[in-house]
């Protein structure tokens, strides 16, 4: 059975020195033990991402950033590049999360563009899709994320899905306290899987990790994390409390 990931993402939270004090405080709460059985990952704002990356220095919890620039360099205020992610230590980055889409209006182009210039850089690429409540609504939920997945992997060849994630995030689901059911999980990783098996092969699908992400919390993570296909869960408001949070992470290391 393959290892499930458990990824933080602290989104537009906590300060320098909170970030530090919470990152250290997960980090004490999680048994080497567990951390064997599962992969961590916490995504703290840019600002945090150093002083995170040394909190969790010789442990197995690892390191994201919550969004990265198409570009190498320039005159492009307020980006981050690459480069500079990959100089504090992250292992992993978001792209395409629901929010970005839209309060920040990103298209499935510009997701795309950044999906491959952390791969260039050799950073793992998280793919956030998902349909809003009005799209479930109106039962096209599946063309949706199927475009997302599509635009999103253009250009991705087969040797670098290997280090690609995507997360499922109902859109109606998020910071909203609804959480889909587990069949409604399940069913959409298994349709995502399927996408991804159109697009390239069996294979690709078999090994890649899909996430489930929206309202995810210790109440409810046992049920969504044992659905058929669900290979871990991407926590935002949980994330940022390390008891609950750890306590998700040993739910997920039992399944």
């Amino acid at each position: 059975m393959r290892r499930k990931l458990i990824a933080g993402n602290w989104k537009m939270n906590l300060s320098y020195k909170e970030s530090e004090k919470l990152a250290k405080n997960i980090t004490e709460k999680l048994d080497p033990k567990v951390m064997q059985k599962i992969d961590t990952l916490v995504c703290p704002s840019f600002i945090s991402l150093g002083i995170v990356n040394k909190a969790i220095k010789d442990t197995e919890v690892k390191l994201g950033a919550q969004d990265i620039y198409y570009e190498n360099d320039g005159a492009y205020t307020g980006e981050v590049s690459a480069s500079m992610l990959k100089s504090v230590g992250c292992e992993y980055v978001i792209a395409g999360h629901s929010e970005r889409r839209k309060y920040i209006h990103e298209t499935n182009k510009i997701i795309n563009r950044k999906v491959r210039k952390a791969i260039e850089f050799e950073l793992k690429p998280i793919l956030c899709v998902g349909e809003s409540l009005e799209e479930r609504e109106d039962e096209i939920f599946e063309g949706v994320v199927e475009k997302q997945i599509i635009e999103g992997l253009s250009e991705i060849t087969k040797e670098s899905m290997k280090d690609l994630v995507i997360a499922y995030e109902p859109v109606w689901a998020i910071g909203t306290g609804l959480n889909a059911t587990p069949k409604q999980a399940s069913d959409m990783h298994l349709f995502i899987a399927k996408v991804v098996s159109k697009l390239y092969d069996n294979e690709v699908a078999e090994a890649l990790l899909i996430l489930y992400g929206g309202s995810v919390n210790g109440k409810n993570a046992k049920e969504i994390l044992s659905a058929c296909g669900v290979d871990g869960a991407l926590i935002g408001g949980a994330s940022l409390k390390a008891d609950e949070f750890t306590d998700i992470i040993k739910i997920g290391a039992q399944i």
